[in-house]
């Protein structure tokens, strides 16, 4: 099957490298990054591994409405379970036109829309701005009963200073 064909890999040693291991796809190959001392043992083992990581991380970039619905509905039995029907969008959809926000909700609608940017961060995160723009459903503005809502989910600081440090790296690169 193609879809199964093991890529072509490029094992790049380091004598400056002396326990981290790391991979990037390059084009049509995977460059696997690995100290020099390591073994042909050792580096078959690693290559296995950092290919079976990215395949995870690319299985997270092709998450669909369909789960971003399912994440959503989980979040809102969690956190929001007293608003009932009120906080239930009528649709969630990744989106690819958002670069200056990682989410939108427009109230009127119900319908929530938020960034591809976000697919390959940690799921916390993810959680953090659906539950974000569901709140929206609830309170359109970013009063204090806002905060409030979206402060029950415990992740909360966490994953604003995350994208508070993506988006400051985005600006200074």
């Amino acid at each position: 099957m193609a879809g199964t064909r093991k890529p072509v890999v490029e094992v790049r040693r380091s004598q400056r490298r002396r326990r981290t291991v790391s991979a990037y796809r390059d084009g049509e190959r995977v460059v696997v990054l690995i100290p020099d001392q390591f073994s042909r043992a050792e580096e078959s083992e690693w290559v296995d591994r950092m290919l079976a990581r990215l395949a995870a991380r690319e299985g997270r970039l092709a998450r669909s409405d369909a789960e971003l619905l399912a994440r959503a509905t989980r979040l809102i039995n969690l956190y929001l379970p007293e608003h009932g029907a009120t906080v239930v969008p009528a649709s969630v959809r990744w989106v690819t036109n958002q670069n200056g926000r990682w989410g939108s909700c427009t109230p009127a609608d119900r319908t929530i829309r938020i960034s591809h940017r976000i697919q390959e961060m940690p799921d916390w995160v993810i959680d953090y701005v659906l539950l974000h723009e569901l709140t929206h459903l609830i309170v359109p503005s970013h009063n204090d009963q806002f905060w409030d809502l979206v402060g029950r989910y415990p992740k909360t600081e966490r994953a604003r200073g995350y994208l508070e440090g993506v988006a400051s790296v985005a600006l200074a690169g």
